[in-house]
């Protein structure tokens, strides 16, 4: 799998366990304090890497100590940075995440570079040549250039994947509407169903992007695990059961999953199953990039753990 994931980079500065936020100048023990590359598309290409996808990153950074880190994490898990583009005004987007004793995970978010990209950054000789496109926040560089992207991508025989950044409360159908018949497969969470189609039930969110264009919707649900909408209908895919220590990245995990057992050829909802698998094995360490597992490793997984019922 020739595989270029384009658009959000990220740096994570991840700090657990976080309680509450000491007042004033107060200062508080933690138990750990990592950085990792992150984001709909940095995310993502980690656990694609791991998964034996040869992984080419596209998009915007700084070029500042914070995108040489983040060039550094990724060229050490095998993604491909070439064609990473360095901005010398803005900086290299990043979130400091407290990260609650259950996983959950607060964000302070500085968007930076990552919606800077545009089409003169696009490398369209090395597009054409992948097997796979997954865009990665496309809301952000705008529904024009989006769509630009992805009917290139279709026209030369690429598979086409979205997944989503923005929170459902900020999204609206215009957003994505003209991006969705170049999608093969969309990769939203379930607040971003609800929240971009303006719909306040899943299913019929689902269809409604559907009926718009994308080809299937892989919908996360965190431990609700997965819902695949197809035209030929909707199926669920349960969660595992894992201790949760960080949902940092889980749904990039999931994206990366799924991506890759479309590659081999898998039904989406198996799929979706390795996709889930991934996310689960990414859920019990500390970032995006925990875990040293492998596409053999991850199978055994879902084929002997506990799934949520």
């Amino acid at each position: 799998m020739k595989v270029f994931t384009m658009g959000v980079h990220v740096l994570d500065v991840l700090v657990r366990p976080v309680r509450e936020i000491p007042e004033g100048q107060g200062a508080t023990l933690v138990d750990d304090i990592r950085m990792t590359a992150a984001g709909t598309a940095g995310g993502t290409a980690l656990t694609l890497a791991k998964l034996g996808a040869r992984v080419r990153g596209a998009g915007a950074i700084g070029s500042d100590p914070t995108g040489d880190l983040l060039v550094r994490l990724l060229d050490r898990a095998g993604v491909d940075t070439e064609h990473l583009v360095r901005r010398t005004d803005t900086a290299t987007s990043a979130s400091v995440l407290p990260i609650r004793p259950n996983g959950d995970r607060p964000s302070l978010h500085l968007l930076g570079a990552n919606i800077t990209y545009g089409l003169d950054d696009v490398p369209w000789d090395a597009l054409a040549e992948a097997d796979h496109l997954h865009l990665g926040g496309p809301e952000l560089i705008g529904v024009e250039v989006a769509t630009r992207i992805l009917s290139f991508a279709r026209e030369h025989g690429v598979v086409t994947s979205v997944d989503l950044l923005a929170p459902g409360v900020l999204g609206s159908f215009e957003q994505i509407e003209a991006a969705l018949p170049h999608i093969d497969h969309l990769l939203p969470n379930e607040d971003q169903v609800l929240g971009f189609t303006g719909e306040s039930d899943l299913l019929t969110g689902a269809r409604k992007l559907l009926a718009a264009g994308a080809g299937v919707v892989a919908v996360t649900r965190g431990g609700d695990g997965a819902l695949v909408v197809t035209a030929d209908g909707a199926e669920p895919v349960p969660a595992f059961v894992v201790d949760v220590v960080d949902t940092t990245g889980c749904g990039d995990a999931f994206s990366a999953g799924y991506l890759r057992g479309v590659s081999l050829g898998r039904t989406p909802s198996d799929a979706a199953v390795l996709g889930s698998a991934a996310a689960a094995l990414v859920a019990q360490g500390l970032g995006s990039d925990h875990g040293d597992f492998d596409l053999a490793a991850a199978d055994a997984f879902a084929a002997t753990a506990k799934s949520r019922t």
